[in-house]
């Protein structure tokens, strides 16, 4: 475990978009071989505008790093933070805490409230308006968006007191299960089950991008799986039913332009539509 926090507190920058790169190329041959879906569109075009908003996050990320890498040491160096008041334990427990956290203020809760606050669901929404969830819609964020995941981020690391070691190992297993839980891959279903115990898994993952209430709002988990069950927001739907997009946004040519995205923040707040039709969602504690 030290060896691999010395990685990371250290991981060059090429290293990292290697990482990006091998990622969505991974998951991008996957989903022609095992698809959940045959969507009948043009992979590379979709994909076009999801990599533009890719691109921006890296610059937006990249930009602010300093914040990030200033906090992680004053936590350090002031042995502040929860995981630092906590009594001495392994390191392995130590890593396992501040992963867990991160994931909990810097994804989870950053999700929630960009749902619950209509100004904020209204950046979100360039993510939720893919009308064909793959791989590359993982990081399709508006700028705002970026901005705002960075400021979570940057609170959990303050709260939790992580140092920049276990910032970047937690970084990084959020990239790859971002674009594991986005890709257009069907599991057996007794594996998916079994995996959104623990982790958030692609089926689990879809039914929050099921276009209408209530399945919109739910399933908010990042890596673990654990705050949507712990916290009531946990949601089942049969994966065959589910339909991509947003019933208030529906305009597809729009969803799939970059400059229509980029307005998307500023239209008006559309109310939703429905609150779902009567299925089978099982909504788990």
């Amino acid at each position: 475990m030290e060896n691999i926090i010395a990685y990371f507190e250290n991981i060059p920058s090429s290293h990292r978009s290697l990482l990006l790169v091998l990622g969505i190329t991974f998951f991008w041959i996957l989903e022609g071989a095992v698809p959940l879906f045959k969507f009948k569109y043009r992979k590379w075009r979709h994909a076009l505008p999801n990599f533009f908003f890719t691109l921006t996050t890296i610059v937006i990320n990249f930009a602010l790093a300093f914040l990030l890498l200033n906090t992680a040491d004053w936590v350090r160096d002031n042995d502040f933070g929860i995981i630092n008041w906590l009594p001495e334990m392994p390191l392995w427990l130590y890593v396992l805490l501040g992963v867990l956290l991160l994931d909990l203020i810097g994804a989870y809760l950053a999700h929630y409230v960009e749902h619950k606050v209509k100004p904020l669901w209204m950046i979100h929404l360039v993510h939720h308006t893919d009308h064909e969830v793959d791989t590359t819609t993982a990081n399709r964020h508006h700028p705002f968006e970026s901005l705002i995941r960075f400021f979570f981020t940057l609170t959990g690391v303050f709260l939790v007191g992580t140092p920049i070691g276990i910032v970047m190992l937690y970084q990084s297993l959020s990239l790859l299960a971002t674009q594991f839980t986005h890709a257009n891959i069907r599991l057996p279903r007794n594996v998916d089950r079994a995996l959104s115990w623990v982790l958030v898994s692609p089926d689990m993952h879809k039914v929050h991008h099921h276009y209408v209430l209530p399945y919109t709002d739910s399933n908010y988990g990042n890596i673990f799986s654990i705050w949507d069950r712990l916290f009531g927001t946990y949601m089942e739907l049969d994966r065959e039913t589910i339909v991509y997009g947003v019933d208030t946004f529906p305009d597809r040519e729009e969803n799939s332009s970059v400059s229509g995205l980029l307005k998307q923040p500023f239209h008006k707040y559309r109310k939703p539509t429905t609150l779902g039709v009567p299925g089978p969602e099982t909504p788990q504690s």
